[in-house]
């Protein structure tokens, strides 16, 4: 599965996006998994801590995650690259057999403002609905305030949670079909 699209960036040239499915435990999935870890991370702590993550904790909680629940049949990763570059992720695993769950979304810094996002998060819903979902949930924290946004603009709206995730503080829902 790849999706293609190009999109002007600010000087006025196009660049192509596109978006295609990776090993989870790939050099380039392992690479983005440590840059999204460690951005919400320490947005976290910054905010109620006033620090960043702890170096030995970021490694704990890095290790712990493998991602193996979006490697096939009942999962997939996504990478969005621009310009041919790995800038981002998105994730999808089935919860059930109609509903998936959408999992690190996430662009290096330098990527967003140019696309990537809605076209990661479509690529996901079009990537549930080949796993036979008829419907996408997510989670997320109020924080990430951007998040909430894409989501809302995308059609996702807020729902009863439906997870006990420590950190989730907002759960969104959108039909596929």
């Amino acid at each position: 599965m790849t999706h293609l699209t190009g999109t002007a960036d600010t000087a006025g040239t196009t660049t192509a996006w596109s978006v295609a499915a990776e090993p989870h435990d790939s050099p380039v999935a392992a690479a983005l998994w440590r840059a999204y870890y460690t951005e919400v991370s320490d947005r976290w702590y910054l905010l109620h801590e006033g620090r960043v993550t702890d170096p030995d904790e970021l490694e704990r909680e890095v290790a712990a995650d493998s991602g193996e629940y979006l490697a096939p049949p009942d999962g997939v990763l996504l990478v969005a690259r621009y310009g041919g570059e790995p800038v981002g992720t998105a994730g999808v695993r089935l919860a059930d057999a109609s509903t998936a769950e959408l999992k690190r979304v996430f662009l290096l810094a330098e990527a967003r403002g140019k696309g990537g996002a809605a076209l990661l998060v479509t690529a996901a819903e079009d990537a549930a609905r080949a796993l036979g979902a008829d419907r996408m949930v997510l989670d997320t924290r109020g924080d990430l305030v951007e998040a909430r946004a894409l989501y809302t603009r995308l059609g996702y709206e807020e729902s009863a949670p439906h997870n006990d995730h420590a950190y989730a503080e907002h759960w969104f829902t959108k039909k596929l079909t």
